[in-house]
């Protein structure tokens, strides 16, 4: 038995001196991949929750119309008008809880228009940039869509845009560019003067991707994260308004962009 044991031993010791290298470079690849993946595991858990308490108080002040929505199995949130007008299908910003957004869909339903805010992998629409596809369908009545998001959401809807001219009338950017082409496209262009998120030299240079004449709103005092409710974002400006102003604001301007061409 001692003399099995120690031949075992002796073939161990001599596999590693052959394979040494072998067994560095395994096992720092092995190191990588998993300092890789506990790196990816604690970013895509970082994000903006709802500010569940700023929607509360926003849900108790807003009319009852507008407190109209549902939640359907995939987790899209729909937020229904009397009477439809037109659909918007909404992206929500990178690595922020999407019922974040639910106030601005309410107030645009509240304007006649049906919003569908839709839940993104991880809350990433980056992994996920088709997540339109067959939304529209779902709503056989309403003629006219369009499809916008809020920063990150924003460049991923315009892109979903360029890949799909003849399903959507146009993209409304918010904080936002778009690095596909969508000249061919009405496009609606809004952020805050305070934003401190948004990288505006970017922003300049893509404005190529879009058609000449696109409309562009500056919200006096709107900051980054003025479009959801989802409390301060690092790197942002101070808001010289809320976010239920900036939100109503911003609805105001939507529908006008879409309801009246």
């Amino acid at each position: 038995m001692k003399k099995g044991l120690l031949d075992f031993k002796e073939k161990i010791l001599l596999f590693i001196k052959n394979n040494k290298k072998k067994i560095i470079w395994i096992s720092s690849v092995a190191v990588i991949i998993l300092a890789t993946v506990i790196g990816c595991a604690i970013y895509v858990n970082d994000y903006y929750h709802v500010d569940g308490k700023a929607l509360m108080e926003y849900t108790s002040q807003a009319s009852s119309d507008s407190n109209s929505f549902t939640i359907d199995e995939d987790g899209l949130i729909i937020a229904t008008p009397k009477e439809a007008e037109a659909g918007f299908i909404f992206y929500p910003g990178g690595k922020v809880e999407y019922s974040a957004y639910l106030p601005l869909m309410l107030e645009l339903s509240e304007r006649g228009i049906l919003s569908v805010l839709i839940p993104m992998p991880f809350n990433l629409a980056v992994l996920d940039m088709n997540a339109a596809d067959g939304i529209a369908e779902r709503f056989p009545d309403i003629d006219v869509w369009y499809i916008g998001g809020h920063s990150l959401g924003g460049s991923m809807a315009a892109s979903y845009l360029s890949k799909n001219l003849g399903a959507m009338e146009g993209v409304v950017l918010l904080a936002s560019y778009s690095t596909a082409d969508v000249t061919d496209s009405r496009v609606l262009s809004i952020y805050g003067s305070a934003d401190g998120v948004m990288n505006r030299e970017k922003y300049e240079k893509y404005k190529s991707n879009l058609p000449d004449g696109f409309t562009e709103i500056i919200i006096d005092g709107g900051n980054h994260a003025g479009f959801g409710m989802y409390g301060e974002q690092a790197g942002d400006g101070a808001s010289d308004i809320s976010s239920a102003e900036q939100i109503s604001v911003t609805a105001d301007y939507i529908a006008d962009f879409i309801l009246r061409k």
